[in-house]
């Protein structure tokens, strides 16, 4: 679950123990969307215990009032050529929003948009580390030679 107003940038390498356990499959800087505070850069220690993690309520930029605490993020089927999406926006630990997006891997397009840019941008990171997690995963045994 990252900070709904967590709006990522670039990959950040080297930081936490097991970042494909991270919300957006890996860590990363970005900038903050939260009111008031719209385009801040957060410190180091922020992004690692704040903005991409969600539930950031001794974050000192995070709004009292809100829609949601964090987004989660996950792939619910991967058809090689095609995958959907989930996102649950959640308040409180529970479900506040949620639905499916689609994203055609072969056309490397979305066919279908969140309304909600800075959940778009999520998406688009966890996308881009899913996809990067796939492609290290394929056997190179797997992989046919120009020869066979």
């Amino acid at each position: 679950m990252a900070c709904p107003f967590f709006m990522p940038v670039q990959k950040l390498d080297g930081a936490w123990l097991h970042p494909s356990r991270l919300p957006l499959g890996g860590g990363w800087e970005g900038q903050c969307s939260a009111p008031g505070h719209e385009g801040a850069h957060p410190s180091q220690e922020e992004l690692h215990e704040f903005c991409n993690l969600g539930y950031a309520t001794k974050c000192s930029r995070l709004p009292i009032e809100r829609e949601w605490d964090a987004v989660r993020l996950s792939v619910a089927r991967d058809q090689g050529s095609r995958l959907l999406l989930w996102f649950v926006c959640e308040t409180d630990h529970r479900p506040a929003r949620h639905g499916t997006l689609e994203y055609d891997v072969d056309r490397r397009e979305w066919i279908s948009l969140h309304s909600d840019p800075r959940i778009q941008k999520m998406l688009e990171c966890y996308l881009q580390s899913y996809l990067q997690r796939r492609i290290q995963s394929v056997p190179a045994d797997s992989i046919a030679s120009p020869n066979s």
